[in-house]
């Protein structure tokens, strides 16, 4: 079992943004919802998106005003990003999530993970440690926004064989293998090149999370839960930092 990183440089990477459903939708969907949730520079302009990848959220948050920091440990996917920032105010950090702060000024006024980014990390505890230090670091009044797939429910039989995209050229799907705290997440890709299909193929580890779990701790922590949402398995949560 290869690590998220290795998995995303052998297989996914590539791959991303065509499976998402493509970077302008995906962009267009997240424009929509900070515009939806009035998210938009009012504190520092400070953003730090976690689990930037191509952009999908990096994008929108500079678009509306915000000087973003975006990070992630894919270097295909921070290229990707670089090709579209052109004059926008994002840069790029190739590092662990979990070491945001390094790279992060005092005053942040927004922290997004998204798209289901969190469920990479391999612990709970590292859920937890995340979400803690992301409190001290956000300004008075600053927003955390985690969206994150619900893996708490099993799928069983041939449910765990999952089509994600497909066209004329390409297949990809996955299969899923649970265990008590992981389901590990086979993607298969076919691919035609001239008259013949190839097949890549490999796996990693998904973190099942607790959507209600994370809002204890949440709440424990001091936010104020301010949205806090359940759509076909994603969750997704908007917490402020508030006296």
């Amino acid at each position: 079992m290869v690590s998220v990183e290795e998995h995303y440089d052998n297989l996914l990477a590539p791959y991303y943004s065509w499976i998402s459903g493509g970077s302008d939708l995906k962009i267009e969907e997240n424009r929509a919802f900070f515009r939806n949730h009035g998210i938009r520079p009012q504190l520092t302009g400070i953003a730090v998106d976690l689990g930037a990848g191509s952009g999908f959220q990096s994008i929108p948050l500079a678009e509306s005003g915000f000087n973003v920091i975006a990070m992630d440990t894919s270097r295909l996917l921070l290229a990707e990003l670089g090709e579209k920032v052109g004059d926008l105010p994002i840069i790029t950090v190739r590092d662990d999530m979990l070491n945001f702060v390094r790279h992060s000024p005092a005053e942040i006024e927004i922290i997004v993970c998204m798209g289901d980014t969190l469920t990479h990390l391999q612990r709970l505890q590292e859920v937890q440690q995340l979400v803690e230090n992301t409190y001290p670091a956000l300004t008075q009044d600053g927003n955390l926004i985690l969206s994150f797939r619900d893996l708490t429910d099993e799928l069983s039989g041939l449910d765990r064989f999952i089509p994600l995209r497909n066209d004329s050229n390409r297949i990809f799907t996955c299969f899923l293998e649970y265990e008590t705290q992981h389901v590990r997440v086979h993607d298969i890709v076919y691919e035609k090149t001239k008259d013949e299909w190839k097949m890549k193929k490999s796996a990693f580890r998904k973190l099942r999370i607790s959507p209600q779990w994370l809002n204890e701790i949440l709440l424990m922590l001091g936010y104020k839960v301010a949205a806090f949402d359940i759509q076909m398995g994603m969750v997704t949560i908007i917490a402020r930092k508030s006296s």
